[in-house]
């Protein structure tokens, strides 16, 4: 049975709609309880890796920014200001927990050559040194990333790059809503209708919403690794998720 096979090595996708709460400043509860549930995780044995949005969320608060910039150069300033307060927030989160962290700035370009099998080996290293290796797009110079996407898809990349056995998308949402707004708890195939369920998003932080998340599960299963996309808001719903990844939100399955 696939619920109980030992997903080791887990990929974790967090959004930076989960940063936030309703006045827009930084949830730091949240941010302490997944770095709890983390830590539990590495305890059980397991790796983690994290892929996180947040920096230009961040430095739009900073900025005192109600809206998320158009302009590029803005966005990529946000981005410069945020990251190094986003690297700070983990930081501080994990170390209540006795766990390092290490910041990995990636661009589509590292997954190519002899920079994909570097990236790999020092991802590889920090894990068997029991470290949380924390991941972001570099924003101030992938500007295709920053203008038509997010880290969903770069997570997808990520999981593969590390041989996941299991990639975890958090969000705000509680997975894929059919067109009766239930949640479709499995999809063995990424079809045109599945597709179609994808609404587009309205959040002032971030961009793609379920349409980049289901072309990370596509990339993701494509690659032999399970996704699950669920609410990030959940109590244990990490360590839930990484033990059994049927237990809640939307799982997509490798052919």
């Amino acid at each position: 049975m696939q619920s109980q096979k030992n997903y080791k090595r887990v990929v974790i996708k967090i959004g930076s709609s989960l940063f936030a709460t309703q006045n827009s400043r930084l949830d730091m509860g949240l941010v302490n309880s997944i770095a709890g549930q983390i830590c539990g995780l590495i305890k059980e044995g397991k790796e983690v890796v994290i892929v996180s949005s947040g920096a230009i969320a961040l430095g739009m608060s900073i900025l005192k920014l109600a809206n998320r910039p158009k302009e590029l150069a803005y966005l990529q300033a946000a981005a410069a200001i945020g990251q190094h307060e986003l690297m700070h927030v983990y930081k501080s989160a994990l170390k209540k927990y006795k766990l390092n962290c290490a910041q990995l700035l990636l661009t589509w370009d590292d997954f190519l050559g002899i920079r994909y099998a570097n990236a790999k080996h020092t991802l590889d290293t920090l894990l068997k040194l029991k470290c949380v290796p924390i991941i972001n797009e570099n924003d101030t110079v992938a500007t295709e990333e920053i203008k038509f996407g997010d880290n969903d898809r770069l997570s997808a990349l990520v999981s593969i790059l590390v041989g996941a056995d299991l990639l975890i998308i958090l969000s705000d949402v509680e997975g894929l809503l059919d067109k009766n707004k239930k949640v479709i708890r499995r999809v063995d195939k990424i079809t045109g209708e599945i597709k179609s369920l994808a609404c587009p998003t309205n959040k002032k932080t971030c961009v793609g919403g379920m349409a980049t998340k289901i072309e990370a599960a596509r990339i993701a299963v494509e690659g032999k690794v399970p996704c699950v996309i669920a609410n990030g808001r959940k109590q244990r719903v990490i360590g839930q998720l990484a033990n059994n990844p049927f237990c809640q939100g939307t799982i997509f399955l490798p052919k």
